[in-house]
């Protein structure tokens, strides 16, 4: 029965993934190129991730550089990145849009550790909902009764894992946030 286990641990570092993508969209006063690249921008009639239509480069740790493959969305992209109420300044140049991370307030960077910590939380509740559908399983499972016992703690202890994980993702994160 230790197929539950491997049912279980991919899911478990798919949410692990989700948090980490989330994180990742946190500015922290320095620039990345994560901080925009799934910005929606509309182009070509739908909705595209930057990433899809342009090179992002940080050329200093308070400038992105973003290259787009067709000028033709430049303005497109500049004003998707204005509008998206990061806190950016996005300044188009002929066929590169040069975008401005500005310093983190005292204010604003506690804003960003409670934002971290309330994306962690959302991570360790679909841990646990993981955990939960896993020891149902274990329940329903045709095994003796030492076996089931083994199995829920091998479960548990997958579960103790990924939380601990999470805790260091979200530890990290906000000694990001509060060095200056």
């Amino acid at each position: 029965m230790d197929d539950i286990t491997s049912q279980i641990t991919p899911k478990f570092q798919k949410a692990i993934e989700v948090v980490k993508q989330d994180l990742a969209t946190i500015r922290t006063g320095k620039a990345s190129p994560q901080l925009v690249e799934n910005l929606p921008i509309e182009a070509y009639g739908a909705k595209m991730k930057l990433l899809e239509l342009a090179t992002i480069a940080a050329s200093d740790p308070t400038t992105l550089l973003i290259t787009p493959f067709d000028a033709g969305n430049t303005e497109a992209i500049a004003k998707a990145i204005s509008e998206a109420n990061l806190g950016l300044t996005a300044i188009p140049e002929d066929t590169k849009i040069r975008v401005v991370v500005p310093p983190l307030s005292e204010e604003r960077r506690q804003e960003y550790v409670k934002l971290v910590k309330n994306k962690v939380e959302g991570g360790k509740i679909m841990i646990r909902q993981i955990r939960h559908d896993a020891m149902e399983d274990v329940a329903k499972a045709e095994a003796n009764e030492d076996e089931i016992v083994r199995m829920e703690k091998e479960v548990q202890t997958l579960t103790d894992k990924m939380v601990a994980e999470l805790d260091v993702l979200a530890e990290a994160k906000e000694k990001e946030l509060m060095s200056l």
